[in-house]
């Protein structure tokens, strides 16, 4: 049974993956069951392993927080531009 579709793996797949390192399989052993190579096994775990808990348990993967730190840097121009429109329509009026 193949997850592979072209050269990636769904991110249900390699979520899964790194969920059973987590709960004690070993990488070596995932990546004989599962035909991958360690290396990539090693680079899901420090992708899709929660770096980040709050107060409520919810936790956070460095990929989500690459995400979220994009988003926000977009966020952050987009105010800056809106900010910039509304002084030059304030001083219009």
């Amino acid at each position: 049974m193949t997850h592979k579709s072209g050269n990636r793996y769904p991110e249900e797949f390699k979520q899964q993956i790194v969920d059973l390192y987590h709960a004690g399989t070993s990488v070596t052993k995932l990546a004989s069951e599962y035909g991958l190579i360690e290396q990539t096994i090693y680079k899901w775990i420090k992708l899709y392993s929660p770096i980040v808990e709050d107060d409520n348990g919810a936790t956070v993967s460095m990929k989500k927080y690459k995400e979220l730190q994009k988003k926000m840097a977009q966020l952050e121009m987009e105010n800056e531009i809106l900010k910039k429109a509304t002084a030059i329509f304030a001083k219009k009026l």
